[in-house]
């Protein structure tokens, strides 16, 4: 027997749709990268995101397009959020801080036929333009008076004058809710970049996760400051979460120093704050010695990579701001977890909750996960048992888009690449991670990508790329060295040999000089025994 309730799909319109309807004045405030402050709300946005579909729709863009952005945190990219994917087509959200050959490989395998991108970009896009071989249209986002004379860019539009023109009316067209409607690539992986695309239906499910009192608690009553890029995974998902609550959204554009997000934090009245570590740092650095205070923030989302004990006692001992941890992937949309303690937590000792407090946290509603051993048998939630994290849900990832790789799943399970522990009470905690990537400052940097450019250099036979740890970066990556015979080459050598060939951040700090990479029986580098080998290593200037 069959329910006999209203079938409407789940779709991203929706989302704007309510907030228009229901939270219409409700801020959307932006530091724009012009250096000034705009104010919006939600009744502007979902006017010009239908604006933005009528553009797309004259410029004969299909439905299923990939429409490329290379922007900040702002009301313009806000708009393309629910303008590109509610009309049908595929938002492609590219992070300006991969490498320039690896985002042009992005958008060409992604095939993205529209690219608009912020003014601060202009030089990249320029650089890049010829090489996106399936880009038809690029949009400047600013005002037409904005537009370079002569940028170089076949056909460049402002943005302004792109959609300001169009009507602001619009029919949402009513999709299936399996419909695809945003595209993030992973650099997490080994060799080429693989896309995760998400549908309508995975997105919105997502959104009520994410705004669960367990979760990130999002609700009317707040004014959200999302540090963590809309092209990082679409900023864990919150423009959609504060669509669906009519919460007040402030954007801080490209400035993301301690003494910019604190002022915003204080004149926009931010009570939620979600970012990585590397920001909060910043911002407690600039607090601290001006004795400065929060007076509206209450709480804040950090994930990318693991909080320091220091950083959450700050926050919470001279700020009075609870500080959650959270953990998830791009193949999960990206939330899995989310650190908040259960009732029967709230009277431990304060050393007890701290130790719960720097666990991953708790799966949200619409995960599961289970930990196993290296034969696949599944191991005890005891806390202390030790296995590969597996991920199933509604918003974790089936395949890759193309079906790059073949089949990810494992009898419906997503191998994370994470080895956790899982307590009784379900609180996760990563205690190393089985693929040999670098996270720094919430970014990840392959350890092969780096060996490989060592390994062009005429004088090395061998590199092997680990990760050592930073007070400021979380994880910063050397490149050990056997040389060939007969032939040299210096640190400052070999570290320049990396410029123009990856982003400067991905380049190593140090190059540290062995006489053999160890070798496990197979022929493969075994650099958990070399990290033992460097158990005393200290990075330059620490």
């Amino acid at each position: 027997m069959l329910g006999l309730m209203q079938q409407q799909s789940l779709l991203i319109s929706s989302l704007i749709d309510f907030a228009e309807k229901h939270h219409g004045d409700s801020e959307v405030v932006s530091r724009r990268v012009e250096g000034d402050i705009h104010r919006s709300n939600w009744a502007q946005v979902a006017r010009r995101s239908r604006q933005v579909a009528n553009a797309l729709d004259a410029q004969n863009v299909p439905h299923g397009a990939r429409i490329a952005t290379l922007a900040w945190n702002g009301y313009r990219h806000l708009e393309l959020y629910f303008g590109v994917s509610g009309s049908g087509r595929v938002l492609h959200t590219i992070n300006p801080r991969l490498h320039p050959e690896q985002m042009a490989w992005i958008a060409n395998h992604a095939e993205d036929q529209v690219l608009c991108f912020d003014m601060t970009f202009l030089p990249l896009v320029q650089a890049l333009h010829a090489h996106c071989k399936t880009v038809t249209h690029y949009v400047a986002l600013c005002d037409a008076d904005k537009l370079p004379a002569d940028s170089g860019i076949p056909n460049l539009l402002s943005y302004e004058a792109w959609m300001g023109q169009q009507a602001d009316t619009y029919a949402w067209p009513q999709l299936d809710e399996n419909t695809a409607c945003s595209l993030c690539y992973t650099s997490g992986t080994t060799g080429n970049p693989k896309g995760a695309l998400y549908s309508h239906r995975s997105t919105v499910l997502h959104a009520y996760a994410a705004a669960l009192p367990d979760s990130m608690c999002i609700s009317a009553r707040d004014a959200i400051l999302p540090v963590v890029p809309m092209f990082h995974v679409n900023a864990w998902g919150i423009p959609y979460s504060a669509a669906m609550a009519g919460a007040k959204l402030v954007f801080p554009g490209p400035a993301l120093d301690g003494k910019s997000v604190y002022e915003l934090i204080e004149s926009e009245g931010v009570s939620f704050a979600a970012g990585v570590p590397t920001v909060w740092q910043m911002l407690l650095g600039h607090m601290k010695p001006a004795g400065l205070k929060f007076s509206t923030l209450q709480r804040t989302v950090i994930g990318g990579s693991a909080c320091p004990p220091a950083m959450i006692d700050a926050f919470r001992e001279d700020y009075g701001v609870d500080v959650l941890h959270a953990w998830g992937m791009t193949e999960m949309s990206p939330l899995g977890t989310v650190c908040t303690l259960k009732n029967k937590h709230l009277g431990l000792p304060a050393d007890a909750q701290m130790k719960l407090r720097m666990k991953q946290g708790r799966c949200i509603y619409g995960i599961d996960m289970k930990i196993v051993d290296a034969d696949g048998r599944s191991l005890p939630h005891d806390g202390k048992a030790a296995g590969d994290l597996f991920v199933k849900g509604p918003w974790v990832i089936a395949t890759y888009y193309k079906q790059e790789g073949g089949d990810p799943l494992l009898e419906g399970w997503f191998p994370t690449g994470d080895v956790a522990t899982i307590d009784a009470d379900g609180f996760m905690q990563i205690t190393d991670r089985s693929k040999d990537v670098i996270k720094s400052g919430g970014e990840w940097i392959s350890s092969i990508d780096v060996e490989n450019i060592a390994m062009g250099h005429p004088a090395v036979a061998m590199a092997a790329c680990i990760g050592m740890r930073h007070p400021k970066w979380d994880e910063r990556p050397i490149v050990c060295v056997v040389k060939k015979p007969g032939l040299e080459v210096s640190r400052e050598e070999l570290i320049a040999f990396y410029e123009g060939k990856t982003a400067k951040w991905q380049i190593p700090d140090d190059v540290v000089f062995v006489d053999a990479i160890p070798l496990g029986g197979t022929g493969k580098m075994l650099k958990t025994r070399l990290r033992e080998q460097l158990s005393h290593y200290v990075l330059p200037g620490l």
